[in-house]
């Protein structure tokens, strides 16, 4: 693979005019069809399947008015007021008359006539219906729902909108998504030394992005995507363009020290070994997202193969573009030369000189002269701080995890406050007689609501509303619980065990329905795939990095520190959003459970990403290792390397990562703090402190590999030992 890499590499750099010109043709073409001809990205988590699913679809089929979209308008009554006043009721009216002018608008129900008004008299809601699903009413028609209630708040009221059709769409692009990348570039700048340098890695990131984000939108006019699709690919795009062009670079500039080396060759020989490296990390990380297919999810196979496809193109750009902008800077990115005695030009006090690269060699011999201190401490503090995930609950985020300033989030608690927890959680039971005759259906109707009366954590049921044909019904059921609540999760199980039992003697089908209900089938589905899902990454990791360091001990060492530190990022995510501390810090509006699919995503992004850190770091290592047969010098060795590197890489992920902390969308947040708490983690405890300390112990038994498995494993050659001799001093002539 060098050998090719290194020919990739050479041929980037003389044909670099037209490497370039088809790097901004594909991103031409990739914006304009992104921008043109794109798909409309959905909001809904929707799983094949499911029960909730199935429901929801019959109600599409049979019952279309009860599977609109809906908007909800809430009012509140001025201090010391009730809404049963004269002003109050004509301010109601008049913004309801508005709503019902929106185009699409089915009907609109008056809290007067429908009893939906508090027992106090001071909150009240109107459900307006569309006549099409909610991530198909268009955005001007939610305008208008905006410009209705002011008519409302002029009067004095509150008037907040909530519902289906009023969830809000997710931007990027904020201050917080760049200072992450400002800082990003400032990392550069120090870890490489030269602003120009530290430029090249970004532009090259952002035409890798630009080329793999503009490709999914375009793709959406085709597949069903959420937006969460896309801003996962934005991510992790950006993260790994930046690191990986970020290690031929550096690669590079740590060749050209050497005032013998020739520009060419350099760049060739950096394709070759760091490129080597960035192939290995880059297949894995694509693998893994991939491998969310294996959930059965179409939405998370959509979101995991955006994101592959966006990786996929960031390494294309590593072995092509970066290599060529490289040769189009020939001779300014050398190094200056140094004074006489002066190694990097860098003087400490008292006239001591910093070598490059000494603050990771101090780092690594510290990590070899006390391995089983440095382990405990390690180990043990991410134990601890994995210790919330035992308590992780999996739900979809509601109106209550939306942001405390909005309006979703202010109607929902308006309505817990005026109609109790359970009302933002309430459960539809669709009751399906079609093979049930005519005459029996009303009756196995009454049992069924008789049944739901009777349970204690059910607060009301609503009359039970039938289709044109009296084949379907659908009963509303408010829990005394919230949607959060594990008693209303027990109580979905315990009326789809009991509630439904006439039905199903009856011949007919029932359901139990609804967002929350939809949220406890989803969850239970990824809960189920967890252990296929992780079993195929642990499998992959050990397949992919024994072919790459031709060992036994290096594969699983790696595989047991991903695995801590997957339970530490997850304990963080559920101490944080789940338990409700730092909620200000990180401007969590509420505590939730966690994103049903954060797990899965987290484990499948931080693998590829974990990888990445173990193949730069170890690779290093291991070239030592097979030169010099010298076990302990070569983690020193490979420390004092790639340390920098490394760190600079985590970092610049983390600042990019970090940046979608800020985002005002619950799980885009969610997933932007798991995945920077997840790569500092990886990082800087596991492959820069437990890796080091583990393979000190291990010595010369970490990079054994049984001789009838050595003749089986292929020869990679990461190390670059089939690589032609160096050319002489410096020619950089083509």
């Amino acid at each position: 693979m060098a050998q090719r890499l290194y020919a990739l590499g050479r041929w980037a750099a003389r044909r670099r005019g037209r490497v370039l010109a088809v790097w901004v043709l594909l991103l031409a073409v990739a914006v304009g069809l992104g921008t043109t001809l794109h798909g409309k990205l959905s909001t809904e988590f929707t799983v094949p399947g499911i029960e909730s699913q199935e429901a929801q679809d019959l109600l599409k089929e049979k019952f279309p008015e009860a599977a609109g979209g809906t908007a909800r308008v809430v009012f509140e009554a001025p201090k010391g007021e009730k809404l049963t006043g004269a002003k109050e009721q004509r301010a109601i009216g008049a913004t309801l008359k508005e709503v019902a002018h929106i185009p699409g608008v089915l009907q609109v129900a008056d809290p007067a006539k429908t009893g939906t008004v508090s027992k106090d008299r001071t909150i009240a809601y109107a459900d307006a219906v569309f006549g099409k699903p909610a991530q198909e009413v268009p955005q001007s028609a939610k305008d208008k729902l905006d410009d209705a209630l002011d008519t409302a708040r002029h009067a004095g009221l509150k008037a907040e909108l909530g519902g289906t059709v009023s969830a809000p769409p997710v931007e990027v692009g904020g201050p917080a998504e760049i200072i992450g990348v400002v800082v990003a570039f400032v990392v550069l700048a120090l870890t490489l030394g030269s602003l120009l340098a530290a430029g090249l890695p970004l532009l090259t990131a952002l035409i890798g992005v630009g080329v793999g984000v503009m490709t999914v939108e375009f793709l959406s006019r085709f597949i069903e995507m959420t937006n969460t699709a896309t801003i996962l690919a934005l991510m992790i795009g950006l993260a790994v363009g930046i690191d990986y062009a970020l290690f031929l670079v550096s690669r590079h500039r740590e060749q050209l020290a050497d005032p013998d080396e020739d520009v060419h060759d350099s760049i060739g020989r950096a394709t070759a070994t760091a490129g080597s490296a960035v192939t290995f990390a880059g297949i894995t990380v694509i693998i893994a997202l991939a491998a969310l297919a294996s959930a059965g999810i179409p939405f998370l196979t959509v979101m995991g193969l955006a994101a592959a496809g966006t990786v996929l193109v960031a390494v294309l750009v590593a072995l092509t573009l970066v290599p060529a902008l490289l040769g189009f800077l020939g001779e300014r990115l050398r190094p200056k030369a140094k004074p006489a005695g002066d190694t990097d030009g860098a003087t400490g006090k008292a006239g001591r000189r910093r070598a490059p690269g000494a603050w990771g060699l101090a780092w690594g011999r510290l990590m070899t002269r006390f391995p089983i201190p440095v382990l405990v401490v390690c180990v043990v503090g991410m134990l601890a701080l994995a210790v919330p995930a035992k308590s992780l609950r999996l739900g979809l985020p509601s109106n209550e995890t939306q942001p405390t300033a909005s309006t979703q989030h202010k109607s929902y608690e308006l309505l817990q406050k005026g109609f109790g927890p359970g009302f933002n959680a309430t459960l539809l039971l669709a009751v399906d007689g079609t093979k049930v005759p005519a005459q029996e259906r009303e009756g196995i109707v009454k049992q069924v609501a008789a049944t739901v009366q009777k349970d204690p954590d059910v607060a009301t049921l609503a009359p039970p509303n039938t289709n044109k044909d009296g084949t379907l019904t659908v009963l509303g059921i408010v829990p005394k619980s919230g949607p959060d609540d594990q008693r209303t999760t027990d109580l979905v199980h315990r009326l789809r065990d009991e509630a439904t039992e006439p039905v199903d003697r009856a011949g007919g089908t029932a359901y139990v329905a609804g967002q929350t209900a939809a949220g406890i089938d989803v969850s239970a589905k990824l809960s189920g795939a967890l252990p296929l899902f992780i079993a195929i990454i642990v499998i992959l990791a050990l397949l992919l990095l024994m072919i790459a360091f031709r060992s036994l001990l290096v594969p699983l060492k790696a595989v047991l520190g991903f695995l801590l530190s997957i339970a530490a990022s997850l304990g963080a995510v559920v101490w944080v959003f789940q338990y409700g501390h730092l909620d200000g810090v990180f401007q969590v509006a509420a505590a939730a459970p966690v994103v049903s699919f954060l797990p899965v995503l987290l484990i499948g992004v931080l693998f590829g990403l974990a990888m990445d850190y173990e193949v730069f770091l170890v690779s290093r290592m291991r070239e030592h290792y097979h030169h010099h047969r010298d076990a302990r010098a070569a983690v020193e060795h490979g420390v004092e390397r790639s340390g920098r590197v490394v760190t600079a890489a985590a970092l610049i992920m983390a600042s990019v990562f970090g940046g979608f902390i800020f985002n005002h969308d619950p799980i885009i947040k969610s997933i932007g703090f798991a995945l920077t708490i997840g790569v500092l983690l990886d990082a800087f405890v596991v492959r820069l402190t437990v890796v080091p300390a583990v393979l000190a112990l291990l010595g010369r038994h970490a990079w054994a590999l049984p001789r009838w498995l050595d003749k089986a494993v292929p020869n990679v050659d990461i190390e670059g030992d089939s690589l032609p001799p160096r050319p002489g001093a410096g020619s950089t002539k083509e």
